[in-house]
C-alpha cells in the first residue's frame, strides 16, 4: 500500500494494529443493495503463511491441493442473496489450530459454531439462516446453532441415516410409535415425498423426515439432475427449518458457492495471501481489509460506466484503478490538461487500456 501512496510502510503497519468493526461496516455497506431472500454463509479457507512466530500457525485443509498443509486458515462469514446470486463478505476470523483447541477440550467444528454464535446479535439482524457445505452437516455444528436461534441449510452424505415420522393413530398400548421405517433413497415413499419438476434435466423430491445423526427433524430435498451422458447425480440438501420452501432450500445451497469467488478475487487481486505480519490483530485487519475491498468493488460496479452489462471482474476493476492512478501521476508530472477536446479521447483510451471487453 505504501508503494501507491504518500505514506510509509510503518504508518500502515501501525494502523493495522488498531481494531475495526468490519462486521458493522460491511453490514451497513451492503444493506441498501440486497433483497429479502438472504442468508448467512460460512466457509473456511487456507492461507499460505510461513514463520514459526506467526500466531495460530498450524495444519489446515487446503481445498486447492486436496491435502493438509502448514499455514493459516480464515473462516469467512458472508451474506448470500439468492435473487442477485451474489455473496458479500461480512467478517473473517482466524481459525485456531486443532492442537491448541485440544487444550480446552474443543474440536475445530466446535470452534466454527462458536465463531458464529458469538456474533449472533449482529447476524440475526440480517438473517437467521446459516448455509454451509457438507462438511458442517454434523450435530456438533448444527445443534449449538439451533439452540441459539439459527436454522442451518447444508448437504447430507449419500448414506445418511434418515427415518420417516410415524403419523398414524396411537394404539393405546405401550410406548407410542415414533418412526415409520428407514428412508430408502433409491426407492422413495411417494406417499410422503412431493415431487417438483425444476427443468428438463432436474427434478426434486421433498419431505419432512428425521435425521438420526443430527438428532432433529429436517426438511429433506432430494435433488436429481440428469447429465448429458445420461448419468443421474443425486444430492441430499436439507434445512432444519421444516417450514421452508423446498425450492428456496436448493437456491440457498447453490448460491453458497458464490462466496468461493470472494476468496478467489481477494487472493488474486487484493492481496489476501500477501501479509507478512506476525501479530493477531494485524492479520485480522489485513484479511478483512482485503475481502472488504472486494465488497466495495461489487457495490460500485453497477454505477460504473465501463460496461454495465459485463459480469463482475475484479481483475478489470483493479486494472482500471491502476490505470487511473498512473494517468493522474503523468498528468500532474507533465502538466497535461486532460479535459481539453484534444486530450479527452486519449485520456479515455489510456484509462481503459488492457481492460477486457464483454
Amino acid at each position: 500500500m505504501s508503494r501507491y501512496s504518500k505514506h510509509c510502510e510503518q504508518r500502515f503497519r501501525n494502523r493495522f494494529k488498531e481494531r475495526f468493526d468490519f462486521m458493522s461496516f460491511n453490514s451497513s455497506l451492503i444493506t441498501p443493495h440486497i433483497g429479502k431472500r438472504i442468508a448467512i454463509s460460512f466457509d473456511p479457507s487456507y492461507i499460505e503463511k510461513s514463520g514459526n512466530k506467526t500466531p495460530y500457525l498450524g495444519s489446515f485443509w487446503s481445498g486447492c491441493d486436496q491435502c493438509t498443509k502448514k499455514g493459516l486458515e480464515i473462516a469467512q462469514i458472508a451474506l448470500i442473496d439468492i435473487d442477485l446470486n451474489q455473496s458479500f463478505h461480512l467478517e473473517a476470523v482466524q481459525s485456531v489450530p486443532s492442537k491448541t483447541l485440544k487444550t480446552v477440550s474443543m474440536s475445530l467444528v466446535d470452534w466454527y459454531a462458536l465463531s458464529i454464535i458469538e456474533r449472533k446479535e449482529e447476524l440475526q439482524k440480517l438473517s437467521n439462516i446459516v448455509v454451509a457445505d457438507a462438511f458442517f452437516s454434523k450435530t456438533t455444528f448444527i445443534q449449538p446453532l439451533m439452540k441459539n436461534g439459527f436454522h442451518v441449510i447444508s448437504k447430507l452424505r449419500d448414506d445418511a441415516n434418515l427415518r420417516y415420522k410415524f403419523t398414524g393413530e396411537y394404539s393405546g398400548k405401550g410406548r407410542p410409535t415414533q418412526w415409520a421405517g428407514k428412508v430408502d433413497l433409491e426407492n422413495l415413499n411417494m406417499n410422503v415425498f412431493t415431487q417438483i419438476q425444476i427443468n428438463e434435466n432436474t427434478q426434486a423430491f421433498y419431505a419432512v423426515v428425521n435425521s438420526k445423526s443430527l438428532k432433529t427433524d429436517i426438511l429433506l430435498v432430494v435433488e436429481q439432475k440428469t447429465e448429458k451422458n445420461g448419468k443421474t447425480i443425486q444430492r441430499l440438501i436439507f434445512s432444519t427449518d421444516t417450514k421452508m420452501n423446498a425450492l428456496d432450500v436448493l437456491a440457498y445451497y447453490h448460491c453458497r458457492f458464490q462466496m468461493e469467488f470472494n476468496f478467489r478475487d481477494a487472493k488474486q487481486a487484493t492481496g489476501l495471501n500477501h501479509s507478512q505480519a506476525r501479530d493477531l490483530d494485524k492479520l485480522y485487519f489485513h484479511f478483512n481489509a482485503s475481502l472488504t475491498t472486494v465488497n466495495i468493488a461489487k457495490i460500485i460496479h453497477p454505477s460504473n460506466k465501463m460496461n454495465a452489462e459485463q459480469p463482475f471482474s475484479i481483475a478489470n476493476y483493479k486494472l482500471l484503478y491502476h490505470n487511473a492512478f498512473m494517468l493522474n501521476r503523468f498528468i500532474e508530472a507533465f502538466g497535461v490538461k486532460p479535459k481539453t477536446l484534444k486530450s479527452r479521447h486519449l485520456v479515455k483510451e489510456l484509462l481503459y487500456f488492457g481492460i477486457k471487453a464483454a
